[in-house]
């Protein structure tokens, strides 16, 4: 790589610059405006606030130890900026800043392969605007994000043969998600066949199947006591991570007829048209990591895996993104002018791109803002604290914190100090009548008291904290 300094170095940090901080305001905009979830920002906010303050990571929100959920050790890390200060804006200012990274190495792989100058810079926008950067960014916080600038440090880093930067970027790859085993996995093996980069292909296919091993029959069985989250989506295979490989390989009638659906035609076309200018056959080897990812999103019928909106393709873009650039070191893709590359990632990035949502689906809780607002202010101690969905993720330093949804009438109210309900948008998984009984089961107790009201936003506290306030 070039000087820090270099003309071409100030460019793509300018770029990154620009980038993050668009993404940062796109996703505080976003939270401020009651639209993040419990699921998964509360959930990975408490428990890196947990780590800050040396308490066991486990989210009450699912009663489960982060190593239990994806194996995710980044965290631990992360944890160190919330000893720093304690907020949740450092997820989404690391999100932001990931997802902006990855036109670093973007560019410079260009550069490895022998693009053009201002095709390299062209490549570097085109990942920026490839609609799934923007969009993950809204969709909470997920430690993957981490991953995808790694992943095109480690291609880069085993093109030019550093050892030392290739394994700290695997580390920082199997860090973030234990399913990145796989795509680490078969990393090595398109090393190892394809590029003839043999140590390194054998480094990444030996660290990714210790990894895969390791962490789905052992790490996180112990720390949740059962199969990996995502296995149900995959039941017709089987009922664990095991028996799902063995029917992958021995039965391959079960894939055949969950490949080939119209759900997945539309996916393939969201993930490749953004960058269908540049792909062609003679270079589509670098797909071959992509596989697991990709695999994984076209068996199962779980939807939210097969558009641009979520994190589940994140694994996949780097090497649609490297399979361009291939193409175009050996000009054969379709558009070789920087501008008219520019100009199909702009109109891609207009037509997938969710910006529309903040004139439409985020303004949603419009009419309730200033009274949630208001009700989070009324929680003044660290104390168990029950509410609803879009008002955890703005209450989830503490160790104890649920969600007033099905299934919460079970709960042992005289656990929480609060209870702050939004009434009018309650969010998801929640019947309509649940929380007015909620409500009526609190107005009937001796121990809580109704301390705020607004706009169908109501805040029950303890009746032993009010006292300890008139007494101070």
């Amino acid at each position: 790589m070039k000087s820090l300094l270099s003309s071409e170095n100030r460019f793509l940090l300018m770029l990154i610059g620009v980038s993050t901080l668009v993404l940062s305001l796109a996703s505080v905009s976003r939270h401020l405006l009651f639209q993040s979830n419990a699921l998964d920002l509360g959930f990975f906010d408490q428990v890196t606030y947990l780590i800050s303050v040396d308490q066991p990571p486990i989210t009450t929100f699912q009663d489960l130890h982060i190593l239990g959920d994806h194996a995710a050790f980044i965290f631990y890390p992360l944890g160190l900026l919330y000893r720093l200060y304690p907020s949740v804006y450092w997820l989404l200012a690391v999100q932001a800043l990931s997802l902006s990274l990855g036109a670093w190495p973007s560019y410079h792989l260009a550069c490895q392969a022998g693009v053009k100058p201002a095709q390299a810079k062209a490549i570097a926008v085109v990942y920026l605007l490839y609609p799934l950067i923007f969009n993950v960014n809204l969709f909470d916080f997920h430690p993957e994000v981490i991953a995808l600038p790694a992943i095109l440090w480690a291609v880069w880093a085993a093109r030019e043969q550093t050892l030392t930067q290739f394994i700290g970027a695997i580390i920082l790859v199997l860090s973030c998600k234990a399913v990145l085993s796989l795509t680490v996995i078969f990393l090595g093996l398109w090393l190892l066949i394809w590029q003839r980069r043999r140590l390194y292909g054998a480094i990444a296919l030996g660290s990714g199947a210790f990894w895969f091993i390791f962490t789905t029959q052992w790490l996180i069985p112990h720390f949740k006591g059962g199969e990996v989250a995502a296995v149900g989506r995959y039941d017709f295979l089987g009922s664990s991570v095991l028996e799902i490989a063995v029917n992958l390989l021995l039965k391959p009638q079960l894939v055949l007829g969950h490949l080939f659906t119209g759900a997945n035609f539309i996916y393939l076309l969201l993930l490749i048209a953004p960058l269908l200018w540049g792909l062609t056959w003679r270079h589509l080897d670098p797909l071959i990591p992509a596989l697991p990812a990709l695999g994984l999103n076209l068996l199962t019928d779980h939807l939210p895996q097969k558009d641009l909106v979520h994190q589940y393709s994140i694994a996949i873009f780097p090497f649609l993104l490297i399979a361009v650039i291939d193409s175009l070191a050996h000009q054969r893709a379709w558009l070789q002018r920087p501008r008219w590359i520019l100009l199909w990632a702009l109109v891609a990035f207009l037509a997938l791109a969710k910006f529309g949502y903040f004139t439409s689906l985020y303004l949603q809780n419009l009419d309730t803002w200033q009274a949630s607002r208001q009700a989070i202010q009324q929680v003044r101690t660290s104390g168990g604290v029950l509410t609803t969905a879009t008002l955890a993720p703005h209450l989830s330093h503490r160790v104890l914190i649920k969600l007033a949804i099905n299934g919460a009438e079970t709960l042992d109210l005289g656990q929480f100090d609060y209870v702050v309900l939004n009434q009018r948008h309650p969010g998801w998984e929640i019947e309509p009548g649940l929380l007015p009984r909620l409500r009526e089961s609190l107005s009937q107790r001796h121990d809580f008291q109704l301390r705020y009201q607004q706009d169908e936003v109501v805040v029950f506290q303890k009746q032993s904290l009010q006292t300890g306030e008139r007494q101070s």
